[in-house]
């Protein structure tokens, strides 16, 4: 018989989910592939200053082995987000041969796991002194070749930058030379992703696009002969254009190009004619079989050799699916998971994933199409806690301003030994995601949980501007950055408080990168007064007009052109909405964090917010962290970071010192 919950202040429950704890579980695997029959990914490591580790999953079924010691990081900077930093290919003998990016100098470098010593990586590229230097991602091991985009500056300004697909050479020559680097193609496009060989070696095709579109506004899918020389020749786009993003294209074992296009207001799966460009939509849905392409390399599609495909699909959730290209029949994978990840890994019959779900953190599922079944392979769900203290969210739909649908998950308070005051409603705090073209998933999370097990209870918003529900979706956010965001974040906090679920006077806002701005903004907005007690913002952008000048990475200098209007036809509107120049709105208590490396949302813009509420008495803190950039990977700035937001919400909301357990947050005006 269970316990009897027993009345306690809200936000003062005893909680067995720390700080630390959420901290060494934080991040997910990422970059899954296959190495002939092996499964590799990496994977976070918070406590040894927040790596990504490069692990194998052998089918000796020995379990996965990480393959590098510390230090060594692989992922890459490439348009600062970065892109799949590995790839390998097996060999008769000796074992697989792996490349990768290390973070610390961003260079290209060669493994053998399996040599007799144990691994011992050998740098395939240069080093350059120019900016920021030589970046590489989204490699394809081909031959005597790896293909991969070069991200080269040739500058010391953010935009003294070039990309070109390239070739680099595996035997090292190219280790101290640049010049031993074969460049693909021409230097056509500002952004491209890595060219895919056809099966029969002939074609090549690759995603290009320029500013100021982002990928999911406009790209083009181009196509190039591959000639003798081994340089792609002809080079020219078959589907895509400036209100078209092609999301991702690969070639089909039989030779026929599929591509993820959203010509039909989705992110629908295609048949591409490569000599026509004539399109056929192999499942005609409004749902999403893409998304965001903010890494170069996501997959979201894996042909078989069936003739199948397998898709990760679904609106307002990511599903795995086993599409019949022939007769558009699509079966779902069974089990609880809910959200794949845009990496899938194809050995025969099997198709691999990252896979969560409400109630499981991500974890390596492999679906063996043949018999249908599906099993967790590596990385998997173990409770760190009682389950009982994990939120039981929900999906809704609320009404918004001029009647528009706002998508939510509510992760109501929740504890298997406590329960609220009678007739006391519970705070709430509104997350907004970063992006702002991205999506909240709804997946088991500690620091969701690390809340709600305390008795406050958090609201994620996929707020107009959202992936996930189709274009026309991500649309209302154009030139209205700073007013849907907010008015769907106040909607659903209004709503909360209007139907007794949470509690007015006790509601806040939380927010990270553009999440950020959302969470500043709406302090300053009329759209929102009075309606949130305090805010958590971290690594924000705050001034617009700096921003789009020169305050942040090449990739996005151009994005508040589609998010606010361009700078020379509107200034008025980057003035107006920057909550730098709206400080004398701001009343409410703040707290501010900072990654001091942070190059995309640099210090100077939290900084400049800070000089703007200099006396005028508004309480806040402001925490920054050195070696953090732009999101936190360090288990101690997670940490401390997570304690200070606690921290804030039991002085803001009044639930006195039963709440806190974590360093008092020191508030000045």
């Amino acid at each position: 018989m269970g316990t009897t919950p027993r009345p306690a202040p809200y936000g003062a429950w005893p909680s067995p989910i720390d700080a630390a704890l959420v901290a060494a579980h934080d991040g997910k695997p990422e970059y899954l592939g296959a190495v002939g029959e092996e499964l590799w990914w990496t994977a976070p490591r918070p406590e040894e200053g927040g790596r990504r580790a490069l692990l194998r999953l052998t089918p000796d079924g020995a379990g996965a082995v990480s393959v590098l010691p510390p230090p060594w990081n692989v992922r890459n900077r490439v348009i600062e987000y970065g892109g799949v930093p590995w790839a390998g290919v097996p060999r008769p003998a000796g074992g697989p041969l792996v490349v990768f990016t290390h973070f610390a100098d961003q260079r290209l470098y060669a493994v053998e796991p399996d040599a007799p010593g144990g691994p011992a990586p050998r740098p395939l590229t240069p080093v350059s002194p120019v900016g920021g230097g030589l970046r590489w991602a989204d490699p394809l091991v081909r031959g005597d070749e790896v293909w991969c985009v070069l991200e080269e500056f040739t500058g010391e300004a953010p935009g003294d930058v070039r990309r070109v697909a390239v070739a680099v050479p595996l035997d090292g020559s190219a280790a101290d030379d640049r010049a031993a680097v074969r460049e693909l193609t021409a230097e056509a496009h500002r952004f491209v992703t890595t060219p895919r060989p056809a099966p029969d070696g002939r074609r090549a095709v690759w995603l290009a696009w320029d500013h100021p579109r982002m990928p999911w506004d406009g790209t083009e899918l181009v196509i190039a002969e591959i000639d003798t020389a081994g340089l792609l020749t002809g080079a020219h786009a078959i589907a895509g254009g400036p209100d078209e993003s092609v999301a991702q294209a690969e070639w089909a074992p039989d030779g026929s190009l599929l591509a993820v296009t959203d010509r039909s207001g989705w992110w629908n799966l295609h048949r591409v004619d490569p000599d026509t460009g004539h399109a056929v939509n192999l499942c005609p849905r409004e749902e999403e079989f893409g998304d965001a392409l903010w890494k170069l390399g996501h997959r979201w599609f894996a042909p078989l050799d069936d003739g199948t495909v397998a898709v990760v699909h679904g609106r307002g959730v990511a599903r795995l699916g086993i599409l019949d290209p022939a007769t558009g029949e699509l079966a779902d994978a069974t089990g609880p998971w809910t959200e794949w990840s845009p990496a899938l890994a194809v050995r025969g019959t099997r198709v691999a994933g990252i896979a969560a779900g409400p109630h499981r953190h991500h974890e390596i599922v492999c679906l063996d199409t043949a018999s249908g079944h599906s099993r967790v392979v590596a990385e998997e769900h173990h409770d760190v806690v009682d389950p009982a203290y994990h939120p039981t969210p929900r999906a809704r739909v609320i009404t918004g301003p001029d009647g528009r649908e706002i998508h939510a998950q509510v992760y109501p308070p929740h504890h298997p030994e406590a329960t609220g005051p009678e007739g006391e409603r519970p705070p709430y705090v509104v997350w907004a995601h970063g992006g702002p073209t991205s999506r909240a998933p709804l997946v088991l999370d500690l620091e969701i949980a690390y809340f709600t097990s305390r008795g406050i209870g958090v609201v994620e918003v996929n707020y107009g501007g959202s992936t996930g529900y189709g274009r026309e979706y991500r649309n209302r956010l154009r030139e209205r950055w700073g007013v849907v965001d907010v008015e769907d974040c106040a909607a659903v906090a209004t709503a909360l408080a209007d139907e007794g679920t949470a509690d007015p006077a006790r509601l806040a806002i939380r927010g990270g990168s553009a999440g950020g701005w959302t969470a500043a903004a709406a302090l300053v907005s009329p759209a929102a007064e009075g309606r949130f007690a305090c805010g958590t913002i971290s690594y924000p952008i705050l001034d617009l007009t700096g921003w789009a000048v020169d305050e942040t990475h090449d990739f996005e200098s151009h994005y508040l052109e589609s998010l606010v209007g361009p700078l020379d036809k509107v200034p008025e509107r980057y003035r107006d909405r920057s909550p730098v120049n709206l400080a004398d709105r701001l009343r409410v208590p703040f707290l501010l964090l900072q990654g001091l490396d942070d190059v995309i949302c640099p210090p100077v813009q939290a900084e400049r917010l800070l000089a703007a509420v200099a006396g005028r008495g508004v309480p806040h803190a402001y925490l920054a962290f050195p070696g953090e950039g732009h999101g936190f990977r360090r288990a101690e700035t997670i940490r401390r970071a997570l304690e200070a937001e606690l921290a804030l919400y039991a002085l803001a909301f009044g639930l006195g010192e039963g709440a806190a357990g974590v360093p008092p947050l020191d508030l000045r005006g």
